[in-house]
């Protein structure tokens, strides 16, 4: 059975769309990808980008990540009121307490630095994200 890797994005979901690619690129279908969406625009986006499967809002990311065996996306998806407003206490809460691995991208945004972490561009954290920590857990 495949692994399956929830990518949770909000907004215009171009962070998720990103690491998708790149876990397609990578992995091909020996994934199960779950695009999980803050709001309807960010999951289309990332089906467009080849997820397997899409789910918007609150609830759609508090029952999925309880089943995820690896969670990606920004570090805001822990933050409750990140992404101007659309990360609820309740998706933060749910994220930050499933057994799943989290891998994160340290984007420093919503008021919160990430001291020591790296400036590098979008399309270099991911693929680092992806090829290096990501493997880990997939293999």
């Amino acid at each position: 059975m495949p692994k399956k890797i929830c990518v949770i994005d909000g907004q215009g979901g171009g962070i998720g769309s990103a690491i998708i690619k790149k876990l397609k690129e990578v992995y091909g279908e020996s994934v199960e990808i779950i695009a999980l969406g803050t709001n309807a625009i960010a999951t289309a986006q990332m089906l467009k980008a080849k997820a397997n499967r899409g789910a918007s809002g609150e609830n759609a990311i508090v029952r999925t990540t309880l089943t995820a065996d690896l969670i990606a996306g920004p570090l805001s998806i822990v933050l409750a009121h990140a992404m101007m407003g659309e990360v609820t206490p309740a998706m933060a809460a749910a994220v930050a307490a499933s057994p799943a691995p989290k891998v994160l991208l340290p984007l420093n945004q919503e008021q919160v630095t990430v001291a020591g972490a790296s400036a590098m561009p979008l399309p270099h954290l991911v693929d680092e994200m992806v090829e290096i920590h990501i493997r880990r857990y997939i293999g």
